[in-house]
């Protein structure tokens, strides 16, 4: 398995894959609007015998400034289990370099490091229990700041 770039050309591949890891079209509809935005920060493909199997982005957050949002993560399902969403996940975590904010599994991205106590104190529009914080740099241990994140994701 490879670890790459997204391209643009792939653009319906990708749109493929989130529809079906997630069996609708919202999270790909997301994508797209966070690419019109401009609020991409990255995106990563995985390959697997020359055929993308899995996608990861990261989107620049409104506030705290700096920060940056790991969503959505998607695994074609005929490769889930397999190892793709955490290659995906690591590799965008180490490109960061910057406070990154997850939405998910803590049993999961707790496994990648995210710390899912240290967001006691932040304010979100989603579910706190469910926010991982991946921040090794960060003094604070317990930030108490508002997490707003880039618009496609608030509807």
């Amino acid at each position: 398995m490879i670890i790459r770039a997204y391209d643009p050309a792939e653009a319906a591949v990708v749109r493929n894959v989130l529809t079906r890891a997630f069996g609708q079209e919202d999270e790909a509809d997301l994508v797209e609007a966070l690419r019109e935005n401009g609020d991409i920060a990255l995106e990563l493909v995985a390959e697997h015998k020359k055929k993308v199997v899995g996608h990861v982005a990261l989107s620049r957050m409104a506030a705290p400034e700096g920060w940056l949002a790991l969503a959505p993560v998607s695994t074609d399902p005929k490769m889930q289990k397999k190892g793709v969403a955490g290659a995906l996940c690591q590799m965008a975590i180490q490109y960061a370099n910057a406070p990154v904010v997850v939405l998910g599994d803590p049993v999961f991205y707790g496994r990648l490091g995210f710390d899912f106590a240290r967001t006691a104190r932040l304010k979100s529009p989603f579910p706190i229990k469910a926010t991982g914080l991946f921040a090794p740099e960060l003094a604070e241990e317990k930030p108490a700041l508002e997490l707003v994140y880039a618009s496609p994701f608030l509807g």
